[in-house]
């Protein structure tokens, strides 16, 4: 029983070292970046750094009784995923979140951001399709402490034109997280996360190591509940997808990482502007075969990752703006609600 509470505490210890090991080139303070580069606008918060904690990684990986290749360790007490021996440093997983100014959007903002907040190493690209700066968004990216960008991604105007029925949603955000990258990355992994999906924080190890591109099921997606590459012997043979049509890639956007060296490869890889052939067009643009493909989470046999859908709420009442609130905490709370106009 000590043996396991003693591992249970060295990794908490852990954790909090991790959360804390966010280094900046000017410790002890905020320092916010604006940058302007044509439509996109990049708010970049440095996180402070915090005074490391005296114990080595090496002496807490020796209260670990097993580990499991990718870096990942597993205790009896609870998951971690931690270094490999002969690593000081390992990977950063850059997730790029596509996100729109709706009710539900800090909420979901939140659960994704504290999922995050588990994971060590990570950056966090924030793509808002907006044209203005939110700042309930900044506000809560700056209460997570987790290392983020912030960029503003309208979608281009022609797209928002009502010949337009369907709508290419979420591309400019994600192009400009892949322009991002390009700009400021040399290393690591990136991961398009969608904030209303559910993520276990096993996906982001599955990842991290990814050499070129990797894939993984996504559950509860379409009338089939599943979108995954399909293997035989370990061997790709197929897929299945509940939307196959013509797609040389018919999975889902959360079914795949790629390794930023490997992306900066190829500087014409980009989202097309295409509904339902997003994914599809991005791998083709990446020039990548099935055969340089990493199948991970356990050759396709475990879900990470669904995609979930929050219900559709509406825009709050015009009650809260009655004088008879003035002078209350209500005025502070309207601050961050949706309001019908």
């Amino acid at each position: 029983m000590r043996t396991v509470a003693n591992i249970s505490l060295s990794i908490m210890v852990f954790f909090v070292m991790l959360a804390v090991f966010k280094t900046t080139t000017n410790p002890g303070r905020e320092v916010v970046e604006v940058v302007a580069r044509e439509d996109i606008v990049v708010v970049r918060e440095l996180s402070r750094l915090e005074a490391l904690m005296n114990r080595s990684i090496e002496d807490m990986r020796e209260n670990f009784d097993a580990m499991k290749a990718r870096g990942r360790m597993l205790s009896a007490a609870a998951y971690s995923p931690t270094l490999r021996s002969s690593e000081v440093t390992f990977p950063t997983v850059y997730v790029i979140t596509p996100t729109f100014k709706r009710y539900e959007q800090i909420p979901e903002l939140t659960r994704l951001g504290q999922t995050l907040l588990n994971v060590p190493k990570i950056h966090w690209i924030v793509a808002d399709d907006a044209k203005e700066i939110n700042p309930s968004v900044i506000s809560l990216l700056k209460t997570l402490g987790i290392p983020y960008t912030y960029i503003l991604t309208p979608m281009p105007v022609k797209f928002r034109d009502p010949k337009y029925k369907a709508k290419p949603k979420g591309v400019a955000n994600r192009n400009g997280g892949i322009d991002w990258l390009r700009l400021h990355a040399t290393e690591g992994v990136f991961y398009f996360a969608d904030d209303d999906n559910t993520y276990d924080i096993r996906l982001f190890e599955e990842i991290r190591f990814t050499k070129k591109v990797s894939m993984l099921p996504v559950g509860l997606t379409t009338h089939y509940g599943l979108s995954t590459p399909v293997l035989k012997g370990g061997k790709f043979v197929g897929w299945y997808d509940g939307w196959i049509s013509n797609r040389h890639f018919p999975i889902d956007m959360a079914a795949f990482a790629v390794s930023v060296p490997f992306l900066l490869t190829r500087p014409q890889a980009k989202m097309p502007y295409s509904p339902g052939y997003e994914e599809t067009g991005f791998l083709d643009s990446l020039n990548i075969t099935m055969n340089e493909v990493e199948f991970v989470a356990d050759n396709c046999t475990k879900i990470y990752v669904w995609h979930t859908k929050t219900q559709k709420n509406y825009a709050s009442s015009r009650d809260i703006l009655k004088k008879q609130w003035d002078d209350t905490n209500l005025r502070e709370l309207q601050k961050v609600m949706v309001i019908k106009k």
